[in-house]
This record gives structure tokens, C-alpha cells and sequence, in this order.
């Protein structure tokens, strides 16, 4: 089902990609560490959407191809790619939690800091599923592993976080510049937002989302793509890049300094939470 190439060094930080597989690309360099196919058991890696790719490129993308243009915020990370989603980026809940299993049972070969989940469930027919589903990502939280989540496309209304990004531990993440053009029609605001259950507020933090250019599933090509998909892995980079710097910092520490670099800007409060992320300031360590 899976393929392990080698063991992260400690000073490489491990970042599990759950989403649709990964192409290897040459803006990922040998950093590609792992690869697990929960979809269709392949055993070499690949991506038949390019979704994962290209999140995986705003994490970890050495910008290689394009000579340096399209760089990702953590190019010195290490890849785990976990597929869970085909070809079309749907997916079965049982295979995110059995992808999240397999992550949390080799944390400490990969040195896996970070899981990133650009998607979410907007069903509210299983509610077993679903509270399972959180419970899994708190579990990985609970082990030491940073759970950084998008919002989801479900927005504007209130409530409209998808799930796991409205479990209380995780850091969910929004798009401040969330709105794209419908064909002869209005302005659409796609961004989930808050608050959840018990005024939880949610999303934690806002970047950017639209037009965001990263790695294809082409050798040497990129593409545009848009959504709270590519903030998530903006802020799982800029944790990537701190705990290179503070390796000893716990989950909690890192959602608690999150909220000390950012700042409130001009978009409905229960869209951006805490606010726009200082990614700089952020991943600066200082």
C-alpha cells in the first residue's frame, strides 16, 4: 500500500500531505520521503488530479523549474504524501481516518511535525463519521503533530467550517480575498466561516487564496488554482518553517503564537478569527 524511502533526517521537519497523491516534480527535489495510496494501493507515487501536487508545491515547492518564482514558504521541508481522494477529489471518511492512522504510526520515522488537510466534509448525515473524524485529528494533535485544516468553499454563511476543520485543537484556515466572479452573476464569497459549536471561533487565521501558482502534476509546469485548499498549506509551511528554528515546540505552542502575529483587517469578524497571518513574522522565530 505504501512506500517508504528512507528516514528523515531530525533536522528535516516532515509534512503529511492528505489530498489527492503527489507527482514528482522537480521543484520537489529527493524530498518526497513517502508515499501511501489509500485509494487504489499503488505502490510508487502519483497524482491523477493534481490537487495534491500542487498543495504540496505551496508547502514544500523548491521553485527549481521556474527559477525561483514559484518557491514554496517551507522548501527545505520533507514530503509525506497521503492519498485519500481520486482523481475527481472525492474521498471516503474511512479512508482519511485509516490515512491519519497510518500517519500517526510513522510519525517518528519521517519526523512528521505537520499534517496538512486541504478539504473537508460538508455532510451532515453521518454524525458518528464525522465525530470520529475529529476525534482522529485531535488524537494526532494530542501526539505532538500540528493538524492545520482548510476552511472549506461552503462559505458565507454562518456555521459553514467543514469538518475536521471544526474540531476546538486544530488551526482551521480561511481566505481573506474569497470571492470570485460567477458567469453574468454576483460576486460569490466562498470562504467557511465561524463560529462553531459554543461560539468556537473559527477559522483561527486568514491568508491569501486566490490565484495561487504552484506545482502541476507536468514535469517542470505549474498551475493556478484558487480556495481555502491553497491558505492551509501557506500556514502549514510557515509552521514548517518555525519548527526548523524551535523544534521543541508543542501544537499548542504554535497555535498560541499564531494568534500573536496577526492582525485584524477589513472582512466580516467570523471569517477571519484572529486575522490576517504576519507569515514572515510568524515563521521567523523570534
Amino acid at each position: 500500500m505504501y512506500q517508504e524511502v528512507k528516514k528523515v533526517s531530525d533536522l528535516r521537519v516532515g509534512v503529511a500531505v492528505i489530498d489527492t497523491g503527489i507527482f514528482r516534480h522537480n521543484d520537489f527535489d529527493n524530498r518526497i520521503v513517502a508515499f501511501a495510496d489509500f485509494v487504489n494501493q499503488k505502490i510508487n507515487a502519483y497524482d491523477d488530479s493534481g490537487h495534491g501536487t500542487h498543495v504540496s508545491g505551496i508547502i514544500a515547492g523548491s521553485g527549481k523549474a521556474s527559477r525561483g518564482k514559484y518557491r514554496g514558504v517551507a522548501p527545505k521541508s520533507a514530503i509525506i504524501a497521503v492519498k485519500v481522494l481520486d482523481k475527481r477529489g472525492n474521498g471516503r471518511v474511512e479512508n482519511v481516518i485509516a490515512g491519519l492512522d497510518w500517519v500517526l504510526r510513522m510519525k517518528k520515522i519521517y519526523n512528521i511535525r505537520i499534517v496538512n488537510i486541504s478539504f473537508g466534509t460538508t455532510s451532515k448525515k453521518d454524525k458518528d463519521m464525522e465525530k470520529t473524524l475529529i476525534a482522529k485529528v485531535e488524537q494526532l494533535w494530542d501526539a505532538g503533530i500540528v493538524i492545520v485544516v482548510a476552511a472549506g468553499n461552503s462559505g458565507p454563511e454562518r456555521n459553514s467550517v467543514t469538518t475536521p476543520g471544526n474540531s476546538k485543537k486544530v488551526i482551521t484556515v480561511g481566505s481573506f480575498d474569497d470571492s470570485s466572479y460567477r458567469i453574468n452573476g454576483p460576486i460569490r464569497y466562498y470562504s467557511g466561516r465561524g463560529p462553531i459549536g459554543e461560539a468556537v471561533i473559527k477559522p483561527e487565521v486568514v491568508v491569501t487564496g486566490a490565484n495561487i501558482v504552484a506545482c502541476s502534476n507536468h514535469q517542470n509546469s505549474y498551475s493556478i488554482k484558487s480556495g481555502t485548499s491553497m491558505s492551509a498549506p501557506i500556514v502549514s509551511g510557515a509552521v514548517a518553517r518555525l519548527l526548523e528554528i524551535h523544534p521543541d515546540l508543542t501544537p499548542d505552542d504554535v497555535k498560541n503564537r499564531l494568534k500573536k502575529f496577526c492582525v485584524k483587517i477589513d472582512i466580516p469578524e467570523n471569517q477571519q478569527g484572529w486575522g490576517m497571518l504576519d507569515v514572515a513574522g510568524f515563521a521567523g522565530g523570534k
